[in-house]
């Protein structure tokens, strides 16, 4: 039901292979830019409409959960990504390497883990809350922390890259929420129009900045040695993420339906906060090249999940 035929892994294995063959470049790219970026503003209008206020509140006051939870994710994760950038930093393209510092600043999914939940038999509302507020606090929190952990390595959280992150995401994501009065039961009457753009929007997100990474060669610059790194490096950040979850879990002595929804909140990576936002905070020579992390954790923890949530239920 899950793993390799997952609708995502689909969509962003689809888009990778497109941009390979068909890449967008010159003044093409520049449009396909343009209309990302307009997706992506949409994206996060429907973000805002969609996350109820009154569970925002919720979950903000149930901060025994949230509170480590948050510095699990956007600290130890993060953390975690530094230290796989600056293992491999010796060992592979410096661009690719610094993907790992971005893959581990983002926050978690909301679909994929609330779905995993379900399935481990965890708490379903407890995860869909904490997933949300984590991708909510993401918005604010993801980029400088990218910039402050990169430092000058990165590419700085400059005064036009602070415009773009607030026009194309808090901007529209706080529209959304103001406008939820009125508009919020459009968008939960018409869940698979939202759906589709919600995935149509990821999936032109990595075409756009992976054809940035074909026109710079990834496939040459990338050898084979340094995918077996990239993959061996992911799948220590994925014991990590999963292994520090569930410890986490247990150091809080959180019944077993809340330390499930801590596992799949805390260890999982959200291509839908992370495929947009490398668009908008990353020049399209290196976006795509510092997303390739990101999809190939992304497509693991898919694989991964499965087997793990059927575990957690028979235990």
């Amino acid at each position: 039901m899950f793993k390799w035929f997952d609708p995502m892994v689909r969509l962003v294995t689809a888009a990778i292979v497109i941009a390979t063959i068909l890449p967008a470049t010159g003044m093409l790219h520049e449009l396909v830019q343009d209309i990302s970026n307009v997706a992506v503003f949409v994206l996060f209008l429907l973000y805002g409409l969609k996350i109820a206020r009154g569970e925002v509140w919720a979950g903000i006051r149930n901060w025994r959960l949230l509170l480590p939870l948050t510095l699990f994710v956007f600290g130890v994760m993060a953390l975690a990504g530094w230290a796989a950038w600056q293992l491999t930093l010796p060992l592979l393209p410096a661009t690719l390497a610094l993907g790992f510092l971005y893959l581990g600043v983002l926050p978690s999914t909301v679909q994929s883990a609330t779905a995993y939940t379900s399935i481990a038999g965890g708490n379903i509302a407890s995860s869909v809350i904490a997933a949300a507020l984590l991708n909510i606090i993401g918005v604010f929190v993801s980029a400088p922390l990218f910039s402050a952990l990169a430092g000058t390595s990165g590419e700085g959280f400059t005064s036009s890259t602070l415009v773009r992150v607030m026009t194309l995401l808090l901007l529209p994501f706080v529209i959304g929420q103001a406008a939820q009065g009125f508009a919020g039961h459009w968008v939960k009457g018409h869940r698979k129009a939202t759906s589709l753009l919600e995935r149509g929007t990821i999936g032109l997100a990595v075409y756009t900045a992976f054809s940035g990474a074909v026109a710079e060669g990834i496939w040459h610059r990338v050898h084979l040695s340094d995918w077996g790194l990239l993959i061996a490096a992911c799948g220590v950040l994925l014991v990590v993420g999963y292994g520090g979850a569930w410890l986490l879990g247990r150091m809080l002595r959180l019944n077993h339906a809340d330390q499930i929804s801590v596992v799949f909140a805390g260890a999982q990576k959200s291509i839908a906060m992370g495929a947009p936002l490398a668009t908008v905070l990353f020049p399209p020579a290196s976006a795509g090249i510092i997303l390739m992390p990101l999809l190939v954790y992304h497509l693991a923890q898919m694989v991964v999940a499965a087997p793990i949530a059927t575990r957690l239920r028979e235990g």
